[in-house]
């Protein structure tokens, strides 16, 4: 198929198609981190703008490389190390880097919708990398290619999503994508982390996580984003680990060949055990390793 998109904005603007794309596209792409010397010409004249305003290790360092992979030039910009410290707009910042003729501007913003204003204003394509608690649809899109590398297929497959849903951006983005693959999503948490009318994203709350983790053959652990929350949500760390933590006899409800995984970073012993995290069926650290193919794949579509 022929790509049309400029921007890469959330989950709810791309069809099944043209993620089905991304990923075929990131799959053939990953042979090029397997070889002696990871780096190819694709994208060799090409400049991609890494605009961060929030800390991010996992999304911000695949990104740079992703780009060095294709031999496209990156610049990383912080908005600590930027003239916003000054008193300059978003909208200004973003202007002035687009005159500077960049190929890609890569955004991750506190605040929900900033990649979709910029992809407005911008001539320049725009990938958000986490806006808020809106979306993130590059870690949906990675979740994505590593499930379907591990089962083979999506459709059909229970996939479990469990924790801190409302300040979750990547738990929005994973229920719509899995859902619009076809997957059965169901969530779990406690209730004063479950937004209302998060059923409209086509999942199913379950009552507890014993209820989730029943038969998943996908299960996915978010860490409590403290940063976010206002108030008190829940009694304590350990009561919380208790009631909603995946340890190992927790995980016998679910398949015996079901897939663990978690977006990161890793709150060990709160969401997570590390006996599970380490354990055979995690496969945490193959997200980290799809997700540069994934960016690989975005920048190739964009800017090719």
């Amino acid at each position: 198929m022929q790509f049309e998109r400029k921007d890469i904005l959330d989950m709810e603007s791309l069809s099944a198609e043209e993620i089905t794309f991304i990923l075929d596209t990131a799959d053939q792409l990953k042979e090029i981190s397997r070889r002696p010397v990871k780096k190819v010409p694709t994208l060799r004249g090409k400049t991609v703008v890494l605009f961060f305003y929030e800390p991010s290790t996992r999304t911000r360092s695949s990104f740079e490389i992703a780009s060095k992979r294709l031999s496209a030039d990156s610049i990383s910009i912080s908005s600590s190390s930027s003239s916003m410290v000054k008193g300059e707009t978003l909208i200004d910042t973003a202007r002035n880097l687009e005159a500077m003729n960049p190929d890609v501007i890569v955004i991750r913003h506190p605040s929900a919708g900033a990649p979709h204003m910029l992809a407005r204003l911008l001539k320049t394509s725009v990938i958000n990398a986490g806006d808020g608690m809106h979306a993130h649809p590059t870690q949906a899109l990675l979740d994505l290619m590593t499930v379907r590398e591990k089962k083979g297929y999506i459709k059909g497959l229970r996939i479990a999503i469990i924790g801190d849903i409302s300040h979750s951006r990547v738990a929005r983005s994973d229920s719509i994508g899995f859902t619009k693959m076809g997957a059965d999503v169901v969530l779990a948490g406690p209730l004063t982390m479950i937004p209302k009318g998060i059923e409209s994203l086509g999942v199913t709350v379950a009552g507890n996580s014993d209820e989730a983790v029943k038969d998943a053959d996908v299960i996915m652990m978010l860490r409590i984003q403290k940063e976010r929350q206002k108030s008190f949500l829940y009694p304590s760390d350990r009561e919380y680990s208790k009631v909603f933590g995946l340890n190992a006899e927790r995980l016998k409800k679910a398949k015996k060949d079901v897939l663990i995984m978690h977006p990161g970073p890793i709150n060990r012993g709160v969401e997570i055990s590390s006996e599970v995290a380490d354990g055979p069926y995690s496969i945490i650290l193959d997200q980290v390793t799809n997700g540069v193919s994934v960016r690989m794949a975005l920048l190739f579509i964009l800017s090719a």
